[in-house]
């Protein structure tokens, strides 16, 4: 993956938006209408093709160890130094851990231990994510995400499936483009549109946005109903994601035969218009998840969200970071049969 700057300003959701506008963080990267023909294909079966489960997730993902892109308080260790470490492993119930340090204190500028994978694998179109994740990072100074990425980003596009900052209550989807590419604003989602706009190429790099408005899509309330699964379905006209959460996850997900026909109307939509072409703008994706700390969105938007201290000063404590965890049940590919 390529590791270029490129300083993004992320439409924060809900409370989180109206506090801080203007907040920007960055992202280096290693890492009816035209949804109807996609809508029809994601009504075909699927098989799966990869699982990511607690036999293969640490075998199918590379570990990297450079200085974080986004300016966090981490450092990221390596597949056996986070084993080593209890960051990077699987648990007796059989979920995989992805966590940060909860146990070393550090004077105020050091670096916390951290893990950031990504899978060795990519994935084009024709495809369908399922992750079923019982817990997730949350609290000050933490910055987790899943998102997948292609190469020479912006141009091989990036969706951000959950990402979000210290206290945080509810989920953003985003999308990341090097082309022109608008949201169609005439479809019909439960989430709201943030952000219209998905080029991040031209120096106004938000991307376009859809906020989830329920406490279940992130957080401490996410943790709190045990999680649950965020699907997405990816084809060459549309990017399309689904949240179900712990509780209400449909019967052929439970089952391993995904049917997204059967879903309802999709949390977000990124489909190919007159202003968008979804085929030219996403491949080759590499399936992320990290967490880092501070940096350059939670850093900056730490003081305004009711967060005490200096985030420097909490990442300093192990204490705070006893939430500041992935568990994940599996990550399963699908495609088209």
């Amino acid at each position: 993956m390529r590791f270029s700057p490129t300083t993004v300003l992320l439409v924060l959701s809900s409370t989180a938006y109206a506090q801080f506008p203007n907040s920007l963080h960055r992202r280096h990267h290693e890492h009816a209408r035209s949804v109807e023909s996609a809508l029809a294909r994601r009504a075909a079966s699927y098989k799966l093709v990869d699982n990511y489960d607690k036999n293969s997730f640490l075998n199918m993902v590379n570990f990297y160890t450079g200085g974080d892109p986004t300016h966090g308080s981490v450092k990221y260790l390596s597949k056996s130094a986070a084993s080593s470490a209890g960051l990077a492993v699987v648990e007796d119930d059989g979920t995989i851990l992805l966590a940060v340090d909860d146990t070393t204190q550090l004077t105020p500028g050091q670096k916390r231990n951290s893990v950031r994978v990504s899978s060795k694998k990519t994935y084009n179109a024709g495809t369908l994510f399922l992750a079923d994740i019982q817990a997730m990072p949350t609290g000050c100074a933490t910055w987790p995400a899943y998102w997948t990425v292609g190469p020479n980003w912006p141009n091989g596009g990036e969706v951000d499936i959950i990402e979000g900052v210290n206290t945080q209550s509810t989920n953003q989807i985003t999308a990341h483009t090097g082309g022109v590419c608008d949201l169609d604003k005439s479809l019909n989602t439960t989430g709201r549109i943030v952000g219209s706009s998905c080029q991040s190429s031209n120096g106004n790099n938000a991307g376009c946005a859809f906020a989830i408005d329920d406490t279940k899509t992130y957080g401490a309330g996410f943790n709190k109903n045990g999680g649950g699964v965020y699907a997405h379905t990816w084809e060459d006209d549309a990017i399309t994601v689904w949240f179900f959460p712990r509780g209400a996850i449909p019967d052929d997900v439970s089952s391993g035969k995904p049917d997204p026909s059967s879903w309802g109307a999709a949390a977000a939509v990124f489909s190919s218009n007159a202003q968008c072409n979804i085929g030219e703008s996403f491949h080759d994706h590499q399936i992320v998840f990290d967490i880092t700390l501070c940096g350059d969105w939670a850093g900056a938007a730490y003081s305004n969200m009711g967060c005490p201290g200096t985030c420097a000063q909490r990442v300093a404590d192990p204490s705070n970071f006893k939430d500041a965890k992935f568990k994940i049940n599996y990550l399963k590919v699908y495609q088209h049969n």
